[in-house]
């Protein structure tokens, strides 16, 4: 089941956390498809919400549905990380040189990286060394016009494909969903978080249950280096991520905190 190396050609692994039959990968797909190797392993349903969460005690399947020229498509019913520690486990022979996860449909800005199965797909390659990439648009839409993407998409990965990322850093690149984004902005996450509402409703057997809802709510919605102000004015942002979540800063503090010699 593994993919044969192609040493003269980059190995590139996309997966996402809105299936397989999502419009925004395979659109990321034909965005790169000359550019190496390309296998997709995605998840045979919508993912969402899915953080780095693993699949821990039921059996992963991973089924090759298509393949044609340079590029396989496989599902799995795995989360996205799955998708990664699967492909790196079955399918290859050779570390990938990228990792992409999306073109996810919706924002992943600000505190959003904490929950999204896209960047949670995208540290799993950090974590590992391998050059990551999470893209995302801003438009919930089923066919939403994916477009905008394409300039930063290309242009992204062969940067990163010829000079690579500092190691233990990946990188969350959000587009609005407009027809021109203005440019690109290297950002810092926006400090925020998300009002979590619970609409309470009864199915038709006449039982409670509870759909999530909310809204994020930006705090420094006036500082021009975030995320979530680039968006807002019509950038693309670019946030460097890692997956050291270590608050250096605070270590004085919590050492006087806690009286430790």
């Amino acid at each position: 089941m593994k993919v044969p190396a192609t040493e003269k050609r980059p190995l590139i692994l996309v997966t996402n956390d809105d299936g397989i039959e999502a419009k925004g990968v395979h659109e990321l797909v034909k965005m790169i498809e000359d550019l190496g190797d390309i296998v997709v392993v995605a998840p045979d349903s919508p993912r969402s919400g899915q953080s780095s969460a693993l699949s821990v005690g039921i059996p992963l399947r991973l089924n090759l549905i298509e393949h044609y020229r340079n590029i396989s498509f496989y599902r799995t019913n795995g989360t996205p990380v799955d998708c990664v520690k699967l492909s790196m486990n079955q399918l290859f022979d050779r570390r990938p040189d990228l990792l992409l996860s999306g073109i996810n449909h919706g924002s992943n800005s600000g505190v959003s990286i904490v929950y999204s199965g896209t960047m949670g797909a995208a540290l799993e390659g950090c974590i590992i060394g391998i050059p990551s990439i999470g893209f995302s648009l801003t438009s919930h839409e089923p066919d939403a016009d994916f477009s905008p993407c394409r300039e930063i998409v290309r242009e992204s990965c062969k940067k990163v494909l010829e000079k690579g990322l500092p190691p233990s850093v990946c990188l969350n690149i959000n587009i609005p969903a407009i027809p021109r984004p203005k440019g690109a902005r290297i950002c810092r996450q926006a400090q925020g978080y998300w009002t979590e509402e619970y609409d309470h409703r009864i199915d038709p057997h006449g039982k409670d249950y509870y759909w999530l809802t909310g809204r994020f709510m930006n705090l420094e919605p006036e500082n021009e280096d975030t995320d979530e102000w680039a968006l807002a004015h019509g950038y693309i942002s670019i946030v460097p991520c890692t997956c050291d979540q270590t608050a250096y800063s605070a270590i004085p503090e919590i050492n006087d905190l806690l009286s430790l010699e």
